[in-house]
């Protein structure tokens, strides 16, 4: 992964490179950034260059270049370390750098396990670092979603991250800093990531994935400038047409007031884990959004929709309206806020289809 590899970002490349030419590399950085914006493509190809951009680096497999990332245990009663999983790691940054936890848990055979950083991880990382670089120069550790580190692995890491090794540097890369330990973020150097513009993801996909501009355009902007959701787009149609079905299956047992149902629909997505609970949420912010803009638009216009979710919202659109559209969103935030602090999943969706009840017939 090279710099001119990395999608837009331009003033974060330049800052970290400058740094680099002038010998300010900071000990221990953090790249904050929404998923899909590039962040870990970004890191890695910074690690890339501080150690010489040789082979071995681009294929991950530099003897001072380390990892920790979230992962679930194998087997009960005992540790489980990031290096067990290193081969699904190397493998999906290679060949699928902008990617989500979902991604993630696919390649690593997670299913709807829980990924956390481990509390013994410390001990991985500080037996790593302890001993001299292979290559005389720079050693490079960097920690996927240090969000998901065990409190107990993050403070055992403060010492270590506030006076590490000679060349030594921490990259950290957070989709939600505000959830990382504030202990460890004083001791970083933030750069913060914007999300890739709607244009970037468009040219990318017609670019490197060859997709007809028309279709390349829907996608951008049904993706939101995350360039993972873009590409689960085009790979995963199954995926997307489930969120559709959900979510018309939703809309229709609210209209219909029939709890009994939508009970059910709430056990059958507390089922499905939760990213992908997470993930179908973003999807329904999605669909609400486009239907309240379908409003305003000539219909022949509308080309950010597959044709499914279209034709659904020639009925659906006027009933997401100025009455109501911010409450269905606030009350799809709160779900998402929920689902990602493990609150009990039947109880957030149930709770939120009961709500849908009186949002969806605010007209």
């Amino acid at each position: 992964m090279n710099f001119d590899q990395i999608i837009g970002q331009q003033e974060a490349k330049q800052r970290l490179l400058q740094e680099y030419e002038q010998g300010k590399v900071a000990h221990a950085l953090m790249l904050c950034g929404p998923e899909g914006c590039g962040s870990l493509p970004l890191a890695i190809a910074f690690a890339q260059h501080l150690l010489g951009d040789n082979i071995m680096a681009q294929k991950l497999q530099h003897p001072d270049l380390h990892f920790a990332f979230p992962i679930y245990k194998k087997s009960s009663g005992k540790p489980t370390y990031c290096d067990e999983f290193i081969k699904e790691w190397r493998t999906l940054n290679l060949s699928h750098p902008y990617f989500g936890m979902q991604e993630w848990m696919a390649e690593s055979g997670a299913d709807n396990q829980q990924l956390i950083i481990y509390a013994d991880e410390s001990d991985a990382i500080l037996k790593k670092l302890s001993l001299k670089s292979s290559q005389g120069g720079y050693k490079v550790m960097i920690i996927w979603l240090p969000e998901k580190l065990h409190e107990t692995c993050a403070n055992k890491l403060l010492k270590l991250l506030e006076e590490p090794p000679m060349q030594t540097v921490f990259i950290l890369v957070s989709e939600q800093p505000d959830k990382v330990l504030q202990t460890i973020r004083s001791r970083t150097q933030m750069i913060h990531l914007p999300r890739l513009s709607l244009q970037e993801v468009e040219q990318t996909l017609i670019d490197q994935y060859h997709i007809l501009p028309a279709e390349a355009h829907r996608i951008a902007r049904s993706s939101a400038g995350n360039m993972a959701a873009a590409l689960r787009s085009i790979t995963d149609n199954s995926e997307q047409a489930l969120y559709f079905e959900l979510f018309v299956a939703l809309m229709r047992l609210s209209y219909a007031r029939k709890v009994k149902e939508m009970k059910q629909w709430a056990d059958r997505v507390a089922s499905m884990g939760r990213e992908r609970q997470k993930a179908f949420l973003q999807y329904a912010q999605n669909m609400i959004r486009e239907n309240f803009i379908y409003n305003f638009q000539r219909h022949d216009q509308l080309n950010y929709m597959s044709e499914n979710e279209a034709s659904f919202a020639v009925k659906f659109a006027p009933f997401i309206n100025e009455n109501n559209v911010i409450g269905i969103m606030d009350e799809l935030s709160l779900a998402q806020r929920d689902i990602g602090q493990n609150v009990n999943a039947k109880i957030v969706f149930f709770d939120f289809s009961l709500k849908m009840i009186v949002l969806i017939k605010n007209r």
